[in-house]
């Protein structure tokens, strides 16, 4: 992995966690850890969606929606697991 996607990999992941934290309120984790919901966010999408069939796209806006879904997906669970 060359530094530059390195670099994508936690701008993408940083923007996708913020918007995640934004979107779930009070499931914020600070600035490193909506970066690494982000990344595992993308992970966890990138499994999950093509499971059910659904292709967001390509390129910096699709990684991004594609992260952020997985965000999404993650801060949630993380959420029922605090509840109970």
């Amino acid at each position: 992995m060359s530094a530059e996607s390195l670099i994508v990999w936690l701008i993408v992941g940083g923007v996708a966690g913020w918007l995640a934290g934004l979107i779930m309120r009070g499931f914020g984790f600070g600035l490193i850890g909506n970066i690494v919901v982000g990344i595992v966010g993308a992970f966890l999408a990138g499994w999950l969606l093509p499971m059910a069939g659904v292709s967001i796209g390509s390129g910096i806006v699709g990684a991004i929606i594609h992260a952020l879904i997985g965000a999404i997906i993650l801060l949630a669970i993380i959420g029922l697991i605090k509840r109970a």
